[in-house]
Parts: C-alpha cells; sequence; structure tokens
C-alpha cells in the first residue's frame, strides 16, 4: 500500500503570504461570529472594530453573527470561548481565532488569512 503523502497547508505568517493570496482571498465568502459578553465598553470596541474592518476589506463578502455569552452560554460552551470578545472564522476553512478588542486591523486580517483591501488615494 503506497504512503500517504501529506498535504502542505500555506500559513499566513508574513505580509508576503497575504500578497501572494491577492485579490481571490478577498474575494472568498467568509463566515464570522463574535462572541462578546455584555454590552462592555471592550465589546462595543471590538464590534465597532470589526465591522469596520469588514466593510473596508471585505466588501459584503462576510456573514457576522454577534453572539452574547450571557444570553447564549450553551454556544459560548459549544464554541469553546474561554475569554471575550473572540472572533472565530469558520469558513473559509482552516478555522481561525482572534481574541482582543479587534483594534489592531493588521493583525486581524493577518491571522483571518484576508488580503487587506487597496486603499484609494485622493
Amino acid at each position: 500500500m503506497p504512503a500517504k503523502k501529506k498535504r502542505r497547508r500555506a500559513s499566513v505568517t508574513s505580509p508576503d503570504v497575504l500578497e501572494r493570496l491577492g485579490s481571490d482571498a478577498s474575494r472568498e465568502h467568509l463566515v464570522l461570529k463574535l462572541y462578546i459578553s455584555g454590552m462592555t465598553p471592550r465589546s462595543r470596541r471590538a464590534i465597532a472594530n470589526l465591522r469596520e474592518l469588514c466593510e473596508r476589506h471585505l466588501a459584503g463578502n462576510y456573514e457576522l453573527e454577534i453572539i452574547d455569552i450571557y444570553q447564549q452560554p450553551a454556544l459560548a460552551k459549544k464554541a469553546q470561548i474561554i475569554a471575550a470578545p473572540t472572533l472565530i472564522k469558520s469558513l473559509p476553512p482552516p478555522l481561525r481565532r482572534v481574541i482582543g478588542d479587534l483594534s489592531d486591523p493588521g493583525r486581524t486580517l493577518l491571522v483571518l488569512g484576508v488580503a487587506p483591501a487597496a486603499e484609494t488615494k485622493k
């Protein structure tokens, strides 16, 4: 029986990788879930930061669900949430998690594996 070949996955660890992803990555439809803990200032900041990031870099190619872990603890348990706010990208694979208020858009895009949108010059 022939040995199985291991598939190598490209990990998104540098801006060079994001450049190679090009515009195809930013056109994929992302499924995002943001887990927050009530409407605290940190939760509000995470929501605002994520909405701005999505509108600027994902151009409507995303689906966002905001889940309050106090109101829906079963969903938080099922997703194994240990800190809030936590953003989970479930589609396209691989699954990615970002913990915090998402105030660094470059880091958030890098972890999500999304190429930043080209900035328009005025």
